[in-house]
């Protein structure tokens, strides 16, 4: 795969994540104008999660079933509707329901990877991973800028108007310039492909690297969908935008992270997964003085991000290597982990810090690095050498989920 087709995937996967994390930074806008109480503004970003959930299981595994090029334009251009529908909402649950439809056709995110690998020659697979994986932090933190920006100036529905014009025009890109899969092995159905799925989760390295996913991004929602409450009060007092700019910080951390894909060629997946789950517990530290130091809060977010990549693209990479007859639906199970973490951070952050402050927040984020880092240890795919040994085999160990193969 040559470098401006990675660049376009990397686009892709940045501008579908942008839109359901775009509300994080206008969170308090958002909310007041469209009637919803400071304790449950929360439940914007986690109804994007919720969608996404839905379309991690009912759409990630066409992407095993068809030609996943014109499926990647598809959910892109249907995106685009439900942020239309955001846009221009003028009751909440009408906003709501169109960032849940975003959210659905959001998991273009994980076909657009699931294409990359799948084009990809063995060697190559981490570092095509790597960069198109790069998009998606790239999305999340970059809407903070961008949506900040934008609310500023225009007011909160123009970053769901942006993001749909560009869904648009990468739908058209993807059809013009993305090659069409060559697969020609593809022998079951929708139905067997939804029900593989479910036989991943009896598998004990699936299931290891969905839970650390689970408390990685459970922790990463704890800080993107609360930060804002803290910046816009006392001592700060900051603006939309100025919120916004401090995504630099964190795309600066996740960018530092792009030779994660290379360690994971070179089979390091597990001593870098630990070593980045450490740093991710340890960054909490800096992040907590927030509300006397805004240089540590800076330092802290780089930390977080870079951990939280390099995580996630040894997690996909360790994951597409022991399956590689079905990369849509492993990385599709693996996303509901995702989901189903980013949501938790997301609700939950809102509440713990209009009960406990920015302090209680703290230590929730901690609390769930911390859990990712257990869930590490207790692994399977350790080894005495200190490199990962090969996941086909533990895919298939007989201590690795019981008798489910997927």
């Amino acid at each position: 795969m040559d470098a401006w087709r990675r660049l376009l995937l990397a686009v892709v996967c940045g501008v579908a994540v942008a839109s359901i994390y775009a509300a994080q930074p206008v969170l308090e806008p958002m909310g007041r104008d469209l009637g919803l109480a400071a304790d449950r503004a929360g439940w914007i970003v986690a109804t994007g999660q919720i969608g996404y959930l839905a379309g991690l299981v009912l759409l990630v595994p066409l992407g095993d079933v068809v030609d996943r090029r014109p499926l990647i334009a598809a959910h892109l251009a249907i995106s685009a509707v439900g942020m239309i529908v955001a846009a221009s909402a003028s009751a909440a649950w009408v906003a709501l329901a169109g960032i849940a439809a975003a959210g659905v056709f959001a998991v273009v995110v994980q076909t657009t990877v699931a294409y990359a690998a799948s084009v990809s020659p063995p060697a190559e697979r981490g570092r095509n991973i790597g960069v198109v994986t790069s998009g998606v932090v790239a999305g999340i933190l970059g809407a903070r800028v961008v949506t900040g920006a934008l609310a500023e100036a225009w007011g909160w529905r123009s970053s769901y108007a942006v993001l749909a014009a560009l869904s648009l025009g990468l739908a058209a890109l993807v059809l013009a310039v993305l090659p069409p899969e060559e697969r020609p092995n593809r022998h079951q159905g929708y139905r067997q492909a939804v029900v593989s799925l479910g036989g991943l989760f009896g598998q004990r390295l699936f299931l290891t690297r969905g839970l650390i996913a689970f408390f990685l991004f459970a922790s990463f929602g704890t800080l993107w969908s609360g930060l804002s409450l803290p910046l816009t009060g006392m001592p700060w007092q900051l603006s939309q935008s100025q919120i916004g700019l401090f995504g630099i910080a964190g795309l600066a951390g996740a960018l530092g992270a792009a030779r994660a894909g290379r360690w994971a060629d070179a089979g390091r997946t597990t001593p870098v997964t630990g070593l980045a789950l450490t740093l991710l517990v340890v960054s909490w530290a800096a992040i907590a003085r927030l509300p006397w130091s805004l240089w540590l809060l800076v330092a802290g977010i780089v930390v977080l991000d870079f951990a939280v990549q390099v995580v996630h693209v040894s997690n996909q990479h360790l994951l597409t290597a022991a399956h590689p007859e079905r990369t849509s639906s492993v990385i599709g199970g693996y996303m509901v982990f995702y989901s189903l973490g980013s949501a938790l951070g997301a609700a939950a952050t809102t509440a713990v810090f209009t009960a406990h402050g920015w302090a209680g927040c703290s230590l929730l984020g901690a609390a769930f690095a911390a859990c990712a880092l257990v869930v590490w240890a207790a692994g399977p795919d350790r080894s005495s050498t200190g490199r990962t040994s090969d996941p086909r085999r533990q895919a298939r160990a007989p201590g690795a989920g019981g008798s489910a193969r997927g």
